[in-house]
């Protein structure tokens, strides 16, 4: 199948493994040498490999820490720290000072991916020279790579920066500066692009990759036209493109993507076809932290008795999403007697809960029990769930290679089932009267994979409904529903004045057995009775002031700031 798993392994910034332990030392791309780069062609590609590193940023779980995970600035997921671990995620959420015009306060990107198409640029202006030397076909293909990698990094730049100048008219270029050559001094002041010219630059650097990049490496995994097809597909989400989403995702569909017939397997095996491109990390060599922040508190014990935090969890706005089995929705007024039985297959591969069986026992995630539970408070940390449930998908079950050699649990970043979810929206958004019935059948075949049956949608409103609900459980965990958010222009609605809830148990029965007991299940704030702030400025974070003193043409900063 089209798909690609990238190792990554960095030293000094820039270093990488494929199929293998070996790494590659190479000299660091802010020292680059022309001479020892293109010396060979295997110095060319293990060059063109590191660039590969920047996509780690496009996990959610390679921050040491933890605090790049978006989806705890939103209603699905919960932080249990105030202050500790780097995590600003209730600060964001709780504070109206977390964002100001210096910066984009934790979602700051702009020094860090202009560094990177910095780098980019050197590479792409001497590649051509070298043609003759390794082949057009050679050259042709890398700087193809190098080339998604670019327009990763204006993504990004658009995703945080970006305002739709075409839409709202509060300023004239609402893109981003758009530096396609390594620039040098005098080219310093330069001004914004507008969004169409910004989103246009994005999309066309992946199409003309796609049409470079094969099908396949024959066992080497990187960027393939299926990962770029399915890239673009998200590109053209947030640019309302909509042709461009249905494009892509159409080729998608011609090259043979399909989904996994398995939902919980794609979480446990980063081979499963369905990844078009995931990050596999390595034991003592490329590392995150997913077990010490995702794994239930009671697991210390068992795994050497190595700290454990329990410090993200899902809340009830996402766990009591989940459908029943047979596709009803979740009512505590019907179900409040068995909470967590009968649930669609998503729950159960997504989140863990009290009486789950987990690693030979069952946990206990209410006040006393060995998973615990406490209530939040705004200074340092709960140390254990605050909403009384964990988070499943990047843990391992039963792995104890995490106690001495890092977590190394693989992190998803393309998979066909976001394909098939942008393509649904895309086609509603472009003609609800014409395309309503391929937009449901593409949605409807993300609800079959897990055994649910068909929805049906009259109106595009009730359609738009049905859509994000699917996104937010789908693709939970997986980076999405903060910009979601944004992008459909629905934070006030969902986050402004709100507050998070869990689900307090309390055993009623002791016994011997825990399955024997009986509970009292109780929602909950678990924001501290402190109501969420999310506001208009926020659909466009600041340029860094540092970039407005220093580039005298780039124009106003975005609204609100």
């Amino acid at each position: 199948m089209k798909r690609i798993i990238i190792y990554i392994s960095l030293i000094i910034g820039l270093a990488a493994t494929f199929n293998s332990c070996d790494v590659l030392d190479l000299q660091p791309t802010d020292r680059y040498s022309e001479g020892v780069v293109w010396g060979s062609e295997d110095a060319v590609d293990s060059y063109v490999i590191g660039f590969y590193a920047f996509m780690k940023d496009a996990t959610e779980i390679f921050n040491y820490n933890m605090g790049a995970f978006t989806d705890a600035y939103t209603d699905i997921m919960k932080s249990s720290s105030w202050d500790q671990y780097n995590h600003p995620y209730n600060k964001v959420l709780l504070q109206e000072t977390a964002f100001s015009d210096v910066n984009a306060g934790a979602f700051e990107c702009w020094g860090d991916c202009y560094s990177e198409i910095r780098q980019d640029n050197e590479f792409l202006r001497d590649a051509p020279k070298y043609i003759e030397k390794f082949g057009e076909d050679f050259i042709n293909t890398r700087i193809a790579e190098i080339k998604v990698v670019r327009a990763f990094a204006y993504f990004k730049l658009m995703r945080v920066y970006g305002y739709n100048d075409t839409k709202y008219s509060q300023i004239k270029n609402g893109g981003v500066v758009l530096r396609t050559e390594l620039d040098g001094p005098e080219q310093n002041d330069k001004p914004r692009s507008n969004w169409n010219d910004s989103w246009d630059f994005i999309i066309n650097e992946l199409k003309s990759a796609a049409d470079v990049l094969p099908e396949t490496w024959g066992g080497t995994k990187r960027f393939t036209k299926a990962a770029v097809y399915g890239l673009l597909s998200r590109v053209g989400l947030y640019a309302e493109r909509w042709d461009v989403v249905i494009e892509a995702a159409e080729k998608c569909q011609e090259l043979g993507c399909a989904l996994s017939p398995d939902y919980a397997s794609l979480f446990t095996d980063s081979s499963n076809p369905e990844h078009l491109f995931a990050v596999d990390f390595m034991a003592n060599k490329l590392t995150h932290r997913a077990d010490v922040f995702f794994r239930p508190i009671g697991d210390s014990k068992f795994h050497s008795n190595n700290a454990v935090y329990g410090a993200i969890c899902p809340t009830s706005e996402l766990v009591d999403s989940y459908e029943m089995a047979d596709g009803t929705d979740f009512d505590w007024t019907k179900h409040s007697a068995a909470p967590y039985k009968d649930r669609e297959p998503r729950f159960y591969a997504s989140i863990l809960y009290n009486g789950a069986r987990w690693e030979g026992r069952l946990l206990e995630t209410y006040a006393g029990g060995a998973d615990g539970i406490a209530k939040f408070t705004t200074s340092g940390t709960a140390g254990t769930t605050t909403t009384g449930y964990y988070f499943r998908k990047f843990i391992t079950e039963s792995d104890f290679t995490w106690e001495s050699g890092g977590s190394s649990h693989f992190a998803t970043f393309i998979r066909y089932a976001e394909v098939l979810l942008n393509y649904a929206e895309a086609l509603a958004e472009q003609n609800w009267g014409k395309n309503k019935e391929t937009a449901l059948a593409a949605l409807n075949q993300v609800r079959d994979r897990v055994g649910l049956p068909k929805k049906d949608a009259s109106t595009l409103d009730d359609f738009r409904k049905i859509l994000r609900k699917e996104r937010m459980v789908e693709l939970a965990g997986e980076g999405f529903r903060y910009w979601d958010i944004r992008r459909w222009r629905i934070g006030e609605e969902v986050l402004f004045g709100k507050q998070a809830h869990g689900c307090w148990i309390t055993p009623l029965v002791t016994a011997d057995a825990p399955e024997a007991g009986s509970y009292d299940y109780k929602q909950v704030s678990v924001d501290a009775d402190i109501n969420r702030c999310f506001f208009e400025r926020y659909y466009s974070f600041s340029i860094p002031i540092e970039e407005r003193s220093n580039n005298n043409l780039l124009g106003d900063n975005n609204p609100g700031w």
